[in-house]
Parts: C-alpha cells; structure tokens; sequence
C-alpha cells in the first residue's frame, strides 16, 4: 500500500431558476416559485456551515450567480415569492382559489422525510389525499408547516449562531405542533430571512480560510454550447432533430464574463474554475473559458470517454483520475472529469440506507479500495466528484446530515485519502504534502466530445444534450428565442446601447426552461405552464426594453397543457383541451380509450425523470382530446403483454 493519499475533490453545485417574472413594478409576490428561499434555509447556508465542523477538510462550492443575484433581491431588495405572500395574509382574508393554491402546493416537500415526520403535517397531508375540505385553522396551519419543514436539523434544536450574530431556531414550533395563528407564520418567515442573509457570509468567511473554493456557471446558467452554436448539438434520441440555428457565441462569452465579474464584486476575487451549466462543453467553446480568465472547467466522465479521436478508456483509473488540458497552449483551459457513478449515488442511491453511518464508511470504501489502492502514484491522481447541493438531501432523512458528516469525518481521518479544491490540485500544497499540476504538465485531449453530464434516459449510449434540444417543445422554444435575439441585431442594438433588453435575453438562454419543455422530466400539474409562461415573459421583456409592444406570437403557449395522474395520486377530471401525463412505477404501455374500449390505441411508456435527471418512474402522454370526448380510460400492460384488468377513468370537464 503506498504512503500518498489519493487527492478527492468534491463540488457541490447550487444554482436555481430566475423566477421572477415583472422586472419594473413592485418586486413583493415577483417570485412564481420559493425555491431560492426554501434552498437557502435548508441548503445553501448548512451545506457550507457543515464544512466549517472539519478542519481537514476542503470543498468547492459552485454558486450560480442568477442564484445570488435573486437571493440579494430578497434579503436587500424586497423582493418575495407568491408563497410568501400568501403566507402573509391572514389566513381569513385569502380567496377561496387562494386558498385551493395553498392546499395544492404547499406539500411540495418529500412526504416521508419532510412531511410525515411531523403529525400535524401528516394529519393535513393525509386531509388532502382524501379530499377533505380544509378550515380556515388548518389553511394557517399549513401555511406555518410547508415552512417548518424546511430547516434542516441544525436549525429545529437549540438556537445557532449565524455569522452576522443572528441567531436561527424554529423547536418552539416544532414543539408547538399545531394551532398556529398568523403571528406564529410571520415568525416562521423571520427565523427563513436570518439564515438568507447568512449565506454569502458563510461562504466568504470559509473562502478566506482556504476551506472551500467558489466557483461559479455561466451567469444565467445557460448550455454554452447551444448558445454558441445549435448545431453542433449531440442529440441521438428517437426522433430527434435540430432546430433553426442559433449561433451567438458572443452571448455565450458574454454570460461567462459577466459570471466572472459577479463572483469578484461578491467575493473580492474572480473565480478560477467553473462548472459550465449541466457540464455542458465542446471544442467549439473552450477558448471562451480562457478568456474570461478561467483556468479550469470540470464536466463527465462520458464527455472524456467520447473526446479525442478514439476516446478515452474511463474505466482505468489512471486515465479518469487527472485533469486533461483543452484548447491551445495559448487559448485552453484544465479540464477536471466527474466520476459519474459516485457522484450519481450520493444523489440517488444511498439515502436507501438504514444506517446513514454505515452507508458514508462504504462509501469512503469504494473510494480507498477502488480507487487510492490501484493508482501508482495517489497524489499525482484526483477523484472528482461534482454533484447538486440542494435537490437530493429532501429524499434522505434529516437531510443527509448524518451521511455528509460521515463521509467528511472519515475523508478527514483517511491517511489515504486528502480531501482538496481543484485549484489546490493545480497549484499545489507543501503543508499538505500535495505536488503543482500545473496545465503545462497535463495531457492535450482534443476534440474535446460536445456533450453535458447528462446521458438521456431512452436515447442511444454515451452522453449528449437531448434534455435541451431536439423535441417538438425544445424546438419550438429555440426558434422563438432565435427570432427575438434576431430583432435585436436588425434593429442595430448593443449591449451598450440596450443592456436591459440583453440583459432579459441572456435570461432567455437559461437552461432550465428547456430542461422543463418537452416529455424529459416530471412536473407538478401546471408547474410545466409557469416555466413556459416565464420564458415568453423574458422575451417579451426584450422588446418592452425597446419600447416595442411584444409580438402576439409570444402569447402563444410552447409546452402542451397535461395534467399530471400518478399511481400515487391519480385526478379524476381534467379540463377541456387538456391532455394527461400518466406515470406509473413500471415499464410497458398504456392502452386508452374516449368510445369504452370499443376502439383503443397503445402507447409506449417511457422512462421519466425528476429535477435531478433520476429515473421517477415510466410516463405516457395522451390528449388533448376531440371537443366530444367526455371521458377517457386507460390501463396498464405490463412488458410481457399482460393486461391490468383495472380500468382508471378520467372525466373531461366542458370549459364555460
């Protein structure tokens, strides 16, 4: 066994959405989703905190700055979610649809970790599934628990000090249980706002004690490499095709520029390494990171495995577990390639565990015995595993906290194993016995493969960019933003002369409503609407910025209007004009049926996939349906052919 210590480099990832849709007005209730504050309550606050209980450990932190830029308008701006408002208003004075809203979204947490562990919530919960009718005490109590539930453990037991001496607990609540009046939810709402204010802070006190690296994406988080050039697109799934080109790799380089310019005016120093959104990245991109400044990107593993004019062999060690130069000597950047499989179980596999302990030492195992024990030289190697920091922790109970602090105690006390930043693996640490590996040193790969992390659930093997492009939805949505970012060239604006009207189509370029259109991934009913309608409000916000009246086909909905029914939580009506999502647990096809099954058509249930591109379970659409349709029934055949003898049905509902 050899006396070096295998370098492992972790990244944490946390980016969310813009979702604030009105730029001019009132910024109260301008927020559509509570994601960013619900996030920095449970998440972005503890997941740099925890670090701080190891000294020997060190970490990057990867801080999308659209993410920072929304927390700031929260904590200094005023600005607010549409939760939060309706959580601010007494509970009697909300209108009945209001009210609907609250009992329909406010259990948007994980049922058996987040909400069945309190017995009021559960009490709600299941109030909900049975379609009972809600009081105006339980509408409070609700409104009190659906923010409850999201501080993570450290903030449910005594009070924590927060680095700005605020100090953060919410067990008088938790111990309250129930009965809650509109005092009690403002009081919620102020212990969520101290944390919010504390999470730059956090973040800055570990960067200058050398703890944590910040690094950042692309500035709203959109895929570089379509944005540089849509036809350079990887898309390999059924049926998949390219949409009219888009090509502006200035934007492109504008977005990473500005990412730049925001991490040192936040920070008090630019970044040396980025994350490109989604690991997206290709050839045709790499000069672009050189010339903000950057000296490293990191993506897939798969992205390694198709580089180079015959690929790469990533299941040796020796050949995943370094950092590769891209681009020209003059003109590249490092290039760090996560280890897919790790990073992948720390987000959906081993919150299965019983014993969250047990689960981080075989973990830590893997690592020793897979890795650090069959390299020759460990710290001249660096594992690097680079993953969500927010989604996955709901699925675990008490937010993974047990099986984080596992894996850091134990990578803390490895005499194998150094926990490092990967600028730390370039420029080295004598204190820490740790070697430079300086760009000059590492390995050319080129063609670097034009791919992201992501290998499409159904499409062919090897990884690609089908979660943004290629579907009917995608498409449609690309040629709209093409269209807009041509009107700004054709009537001869700048980003000097216009910069509000760039600055809401850069928002545009973001990933994530491409991520949403098309049958990729599942979405709460009418969640898919909300991402649709934010996407054409940022384009129209380009010709409000021109003092133009927008085009009437931005009016026009991308995303087919489904209804979402789940074996779970199946709906029994839908509205006219409305199709149905149907998602079961098991592959095979859905036969359905609007004449009783006198006729009947088959469709293929696909695999689907949550916000962390996790296999949720196996998806069909069908509808919308002929104006005289009254009812649809469908059930399941199973991959054998065997057919479920249950018939589920659906009313459909006349439109006034």
């Amino acid at each position: 066994m050899s006396s070096e210590r295998l370098n492992v480099a972790i990244l944490w990832h946390q980016h969310q959405p813009m979702y604030r849709t009105d730029h001019s007005g009132d910024p109260r209730g301008a927020y559509l989703m509570p994601w960013v504050r619900l996030h920095a309550v449970r998440d972005y606050y503890s997941m740099a905190a925890m670090v701080s209980e190891f000294p020997g450990v060190r970490v990057t932190v990867n801080l999308v700055p659209s993410l920072l830029m929304q927390l700031d308008e929260y904590v200094e701006g005023g600005a607010t979610d549409l939760h939060t408002e309706l959580c601010r208003t007494p509970t009697e004075r909300l209108t009945d649809e209001e009210k609907r809203f609250i009992v329909e979204r406010f259990f948007d947490a994980n049922w058996k970790n987040e909400i069945r562990v309190y017995p009021c919530y559960a009490r709600l919960l299941d109030m909900r599934v049975q379609r009972k009718p809600f009081s105006d005490q339980d509408i409070t109590d609700l409104k009190a628990w659906f923010n409850i539930a999201w501080f993570p453990p450290e903030f449910r037991r005594e009070p924590v000090a927060l680095p700005n001496g605020e100090e953060v607990s919410v067990a008088r609540f938790i111990e309250r249980g129930e009965r809650f009046d509109q005092d009690d939810v403002e009081a919620v709402l102020a212990e969520q706002y101290k944390v919010m204010r504390n999470v730059v802070p956090i973040h800055r006190r570990l960067l200058e004690s050398g703890q944590i690296e910040t690094t950042v994406s692309p500035f709203y988080h959109p895929i570089l490499p379509l944005v540089a050039d849509s036809d350079r697109a990887t898309i390999d799934a059924p049926g998949a095709t390219l949409p009219r080109r888009f090509h502006h790799p200035e934007d492109a380089a504008a977005q990473i520029a500005k990412a730049v310019r925001f991490h040192e005016d936040v920070f008090g120093r630019p970044p040396r390494g980025m994350w490109p959104s989604e690991g997206s990245v290709g050839e045709h991109i790499i000069g672009l990171f050189a010339d903000a400044g950057l000296d490293w990107i990191a993506t897939d593993r798969g992205v390694l495995e198709k580089s180079g004019k015959w690929g790469y062999e990533t299941e040796d060690p020796e050949v995943l577990l370094r950092p590769y130069f891209a681009g020209e000597r003059d003109r590249g950047v490092s290039v760090f390639f996560r280890h897919t499989r790790l990073s992948d179980d720390i987000g959906f596999a081993m919150q299965d565990y019983a014993d969250y302990d047990r689960a981080a030492e075989e973990f830590v195992g893997w690592i020793r015995e897979g890795f650090a024990r069959r390299v020759r030289h460990p710290r001249d190697r660096v594992l690097s595993l680079i993953l969500d920091g927010e989604n996955a922790w709901g699925s675990y109970r008490n937010d993974a906290r047990a099986f984080l602090r596992g894996i850091y105690r134990r990578l803390s006390d490895d005499p194998e194993l150094l926990p490092i930043t990967f600028s730390e693996f370039i420029d080295g640490d004598p204190a820490r016995d740790l070697p430079a590996h300086p760009a000059a040193d590492q390995e050319r790969v080129a063609p670097l493969y034009c791919a992201s992390w992501i290998d499409e659930m159904g499409s062919e093997h090897g990884n690609d960019l089908n979660i943004w492009i290629g579907s009917p939805d995608e498409n449609r949505a690309w040629e709209l933003l093409g269209t807009v970012r041509d009107h700004l060239d054709e009537v001869g604006a700048t980003p000097e002369s216009h910069p509000d009207a760039f600055e809401s189509i850069y928002a545009a370029e973001g990933s994530d409503w491409f991520w949403w259109f098309g049958d990729d991934f599942v979405l709460p009913t009418g969640s898919d609407m909300m991402f649709d309608r934010v996407f054409r409000e940022r384009l129209k916000d380009v010709y409000r910025c021109l003092g133009e009246e927008p085009p009437e086909l931005l009016d026009l909905p991308i995303a087919h209007r489904y209804v979402v029914w789940q074996t779970v939580e199946p709906v029994s009506s839908i509205d006219r004009g409305q199709g149905l999502r149907v998602i079961t647990a098991a592959p095979g096809a859905l036969r359905w049926s609007t004449d009783g099954f006198r006729t009947s058509a088959d469709v293929r249930l696909a695999p689907a996939g949550d916000a962390m591109a996790n296999l949720t379970g196996y998806a069909a659409a069908i509808g919308p349906f002929a104006g005289d349709v009254r009812r649809v029934e469908f059930r399941f055949l199973k991959e054998d052919g065997t057919v479920s003898p249950t018939v589920h049905a659906v009313r459909i509902r006349p439109v006034p």
